[in-house]
């Protein structure tokens, strides 16, 4: 469920035609502060939120992790806008892949041969892409690295999802009502006026929330390797979206790069299941 909700988000924001994506994101934190506010209290997890609150270290850490998820719905949802979104599914098949290379980067994390393989056929689809419709690829790329980036810093952070989730809008919260106090001082706030659009508007809490507590939920009953697979879900579905019910020109070098794509995400998942399945012969090994 929780995939299957981050996959079907383009159809959610394409609701919104003739909102500003800005507009949308600031709705997006708002209501998503009342919606988790309501969410905490009935949970009992307001303890753990004040004492987050009151961390200088974990504050920092969601201030950073906030900046980069508000970066991420930015571009995301300035994308379904835009008409790109298969360049954002495109971003989080992407994801994994710099998820490794972060880990090599960061966390000294060594890449098996079957993980070098995987990086390096899709940096050739990066490349082909770049060639060919390189307008979109900043879309694509900002996506991939800002969500790896947001999930290294919760990584290191010691705080329940939704706490986590609830201290990264309240640090969005400020410049996302300064936002619509500027439309609203222009004349062009599109909140209130369509009464159908407004309450979608106020749904945004519960789309933004809901996902990601469902998934928190699936991550403590499901295996890793299950979570690994379960992933590309969602920037399936994007892509299925993006072709067949928004009519999104699949050009080949778009082709290209998502068959190379595909094809270094089918070995990277191939060689962590043919990892899993070998003994770990290090056990039986004296240091």
């Amino acid at each position: 469920m929780a995939y299957g909700l981050w996959g079907m988000l383009p159809l959610y924001f394409k609701l919104f035609p003739n909102v500003s994506p800005v507009e949308v994101v600031s709705h997006r934190v708002i209501w998503s502060v009342g919606f988790l506010a309501v969410l905490l209290a009935g949970m009992r997890l307001y303890l753990p939120l004040r004492a987050a609150l009151r961390s200088p270290r974990i504050l920092g850490a969601l201030t950073l992790s906030a900046l980069l998820i508000g970066i991420n719905w930015l571009v995301f949802i300035w994308a379904v806008d835009a008409g790109h979104v298969l360049a954002a599914s495109l971003g989080y098949f992407l994801n994994p892949l710099v998820n490794i290379l972060i880990g090599t980067l960061f966390l000294s994390e060594r890449l098996r041969r079957g993980q070098i393989v995987a990086v390096l056929i899709a940096a050739v689809g990066v490349a082909i892409l770049a060639a060919g419709e390189w307008q979109t690829l900043w879309v694509s790329l900002s996506l991939a690295i800002s969500f790896a980036f947001y999930a290294l810093v919760r990584k290191f952070t010691p705080v329940p999802s939704g706490v986590g989730l609830a201290v990264e809008t309240l640090v969005l919260a400020p410049p996302a009502l300064a936002a619509l106090a500027w439309f609203a001082h222009q004349g062009t706030l599109a909140f209130g006026r369509d009464t159908v659009q407004t309450i979608l508007m106020v749904g945004l809490g519960a789309i933004t929330s809901v996902p990601l507590l469902l998934f928190a939920s699936a991550a403590r009953r499901l295996s890793m390797t299950t979570l690994g697979l379960l992933q590309y879900v969602a920037p399936s579905l994007q892509f299925l979206t993006g072709v067949f019910l928004l009519a999104e020109p699949l050009s080949l070098p778009r082709l290209l790069c998502f068959g190379c794509i595909w094809a270094a995400l089918g070995l990277f998942v191939w060689d962590n299941l043919r990892a899993r399945r070998q003994p770990e012969r290090t056990d039986t090994q004296p240091a």
